[in-house]
């Protein structure tokens, strides 16, 4: 892991509330919370929703596809695909190629579900970015890209 010349924390200067661990943690649960609120009438929470989004769009063919891409532990993994399966949106299959392998399909209303919510997920956000700038939107996701690529390497 590299180190800048400079340390933007020491021992001296670090508070638990001013860490980026403390803050980003701190942001994605209200805004998990907010997107559940909104959501109240959904059939899923924004978590399920999350998951559903990672399936659909190929970034997760299997449980232990989603566990390392959202770091989460297997079994509450397979608590959130059988509550997804309960309510018809996803169902798992056996590969083909390794019998081993235990693929997690969306169904038709799996493949509908993430759009019809949208509307609601772009309100939450906009309302959680109000007061940003466009310009300042993207300065912070290209801050928050950099943040998680320095911890990637």
């Amino acid at each position: 892991m590299e180190e800048s010349r400079h340390p933007l924390y020491t021992i001296d200067n670090y508070r638990r509330e001013e860490s980026l661990g403390y803050l980003l943690g701190m942001a994605r649960s209200r805004l998990i919370g907010a997107l559940d609120g909104e959501m109240v009438e959904a059939p899923i929470t924004a978590t399920q929703w999350g998951i559903l989004l990672h399936i659909l769009e190929g970034n997760a063919k299997t449980a232990a596809d989603l566990c390392r891409n959202l770091s989460c532990d297997t079994g509450s993994m397979t608590r959130m695909i059988d509550r997804l399966e309960e309510k018809g949106l996803v169902r798992r299959e056996r590969s083909t190629e390794d019998r081993r392998v235990v693929n997690i399909v969306p169904t038709e209303a799996g493949r509908s579900l993430p759009q019809e919510l949208l509307p609601t997920v772009v309100k939450v956000l906009n309302h959680s970015l109000r007061g940003f700038s466009a310009e300042e939107l993207e300065q912070f996701k290209g801050y928050l890209r950099r943040f998680a690529n320095n911890l990637q390497s």
